[in-house]
């Protein structure tokens, strides 16, 4: 399975940021990409009073992308957005998934909200607007498990650990939009503790540069395999980055380091 991460410089203008991500989607399709991972917040990024209202899951956000997976006859993992919430205060962050035919194969909601207050440098309180979902999700794409989350999840591992024992996960997909400050010292490391220890491949894509909310985002996407070995990273600009994956090599180590296997505490 080849596979592209879409890394993105939403703004203010959802107009805008829609073409760039189908742009992008085309590049990676023409790169003989099977799946294409956009960014968390694909469509928007400015401040909060200039956001687009919730949609449902076959609003325009939706009807886009699948669109766009049909007409490219790929796999499109569509970042995130905000969906239609539970009350009139609350959305849910949203990613969903199109299958080649641009039929939505799956939908899977944010379960851990971004709440940090670090005096002086961030105040950011996700769940004043989003409400939390309480459904790990994975999706078969061509034969391949995926395991489903956004961002600020990546620093749960028992989420993870979910997906690769219950859910059968053999991809761990992560679109982001993660802070530089904390990008920097995390983002990495994170991402290749989830591919060692649930010995699953990673594709995460992030956003990138300044952003009109005032954010800075680290970038970065990358590529990873099971053994933690980055096998593509983004360049510091809006783009796409490719890489091949290998179940036989995911089979094999696991076979040959059986640490899934060899577990002696259960995993709700």
């Amino acid at each position: 399975m080849r596979v592209a991460v879409c890394q993105l410089n939403a703004r203010a203008d959802r107009a805008a940021n829609l073409a760039t991500a189908r742009d992008l989607l085309q590049r990676a399709a023409d790169a003989g990409a099977d799946l294409a991972v956009l960014p968390e917040f694909t469509d928007y990024l400015g401040p909060a009073a200039g956001q687009p209202e919730p949609e449902p899951v076959d609003g325009e956000y939706g009807r886009f992308f699948a669109k766009a997976a049909h007409e490219l006859s790929m796999w499109v993992l569509a970042g995130s957005f905000h969906e239609t919430g539970p009350d009139p205060a609350h959305t849910f962050n949203t990613s969903l998934v199109f299958d080649r035919s641009g039929t939505l194969a799956a939908a899977y909601r944010k379960i851990h909200l971004y709440d940090v207050e670090i005096p002086g440098r961030v105040s950011y309180h996700e769940s004043a607007s989003v409400a939390a979902g309480d459904a790990p999700t994975t999706v078969t794409v061509d034969g391949v498990t995926i395991g489903l989350s956004i961002c600020y999840d990546l620093r749960f591992p028992e989420l993870y650990r979910h997906l690769a024992v219950h859910g059968g996960a053999q991809v761990l997909a992560v679109p982001a939009a993660f802070m530089l400050h904390t990008g920097r010292d995390h983002w990495e490391v994170l991402l290749r503790a989830r591919a060692i220890e649930n010995q699953c491949y990673v594709i995460a894509a992030a956003q990138i540069g300044d952003h009109d909310s005032g954010r800075t985002c680290y970038g970065r996407s990358m590529i990873i395999d099971p053994w933690g070995t980055v096998l593509a990273q983004a360049p510091d600009t809006t783009g796409v980055t490719v890489a091949d994956l290998d179940v036989d090599r995911l089979a094999a180590i696991r076979a040959e380091l059986p640490s899934l296997a060899n577990r002696r505490l259960p995993v709700s």
